[in-house]
């Protein structure tokens, strides 16, 4: 029986997460189900100094140059198997400001070979960031981030950790608000924080046959 690629990656720490959590992050291509959710951040916040590697990003769907408070969000999680025959899941975050939609995607595999989840940014598969994923005490999932490369045709290279940003995630489950809660942070050695948001959302897993072909990344990268 295929098995989601956190529970491949925390082992026996999958349960140690709270219930709900176990749900989110417990399903896989052979489930047949969709993890769909909305909510609000309370609090999106970026450092002006990277306003212009961000806007970069944005063009590939991985962070953008815009902050606020009170922003509806979507996110749409979906696990497949991709064109190498690798177990995969979706993360297509959606943010409604009020003149744009801001997008931050990733795509997600649970690399045998390095042992570990590496997480695809954007919509191209050209940035392949290695995870270390724990259980948190409070019963959520802990996601920090790694070494980082590039790939771009013939192009490959890891990028020097004092150029690269490190994200530090953690989702939990608030039983008083009976709410998903979530919080990121990026920073880097240079800036400082880079990019900042949290909120809470609710989600559902719902019935699925077939994925979006808009919820695929526009390419697929072999190299992890």
């Amino acid at each position: 029986m295929t098995r989601s690629i956190y529970e491949q990656a925390l082992g026996a720490q999958f349960g140690n997460l709270h219930p709900r959590i176990q749900e989110r992050f417990g399903f896989s291509s052979k489930d047949q189900v969709a993890s769909i959710g909305q909510g609000v951040m309370d609090r999106i916040w970026f450092n002006k100094w990277a306003t212009l590697p961000l806007a970069i990003g944005s063009a590939r769907h991985i962070m953008f140059p815009e902050g606020g408070s009170g922003i509806p969000f979507t996110i749409e999680n979906y696990a497949y198997q991709d064109g190498y025959g690798r177990e995969t899941v979706t993360w297509i975050r959606k943010f409604q400001f009020k003149r744009a939609i801001r997008h931050f995607d990733a795509t997600m595999i649970y690399s045998s070979e390095r042992k570990r989840i590496v997480d695809y940014l954007g919509n191209k598969q050209h940035l392949a960031v290695d995870l270390d994923i724990t259980a948190a005490s409070n019963g959520g999932i802990r996601i920090r981030s790694g070494a980082q490369r590039f790939y771009e045709g013939w192009i490959q290279f890891t990028w020097p950790a004092q150029l690269t940003g490190t994200a530090d995630v953690t989702e939990w489950y608030d039983d008083n608000r009976q709410k998903y809660r979530i919080s990121v942070n990026v920073s880097s050695p240079v800036l400082g924080t880079v990019f900042h948001y949290e909120g809470s959302f609710d989600a559902e897993l719902i019935p699925l046959k077939l994925i979006p072909a808009d919820a695929k990344p526009l390419r697929e990268e072999a190299r992890e």
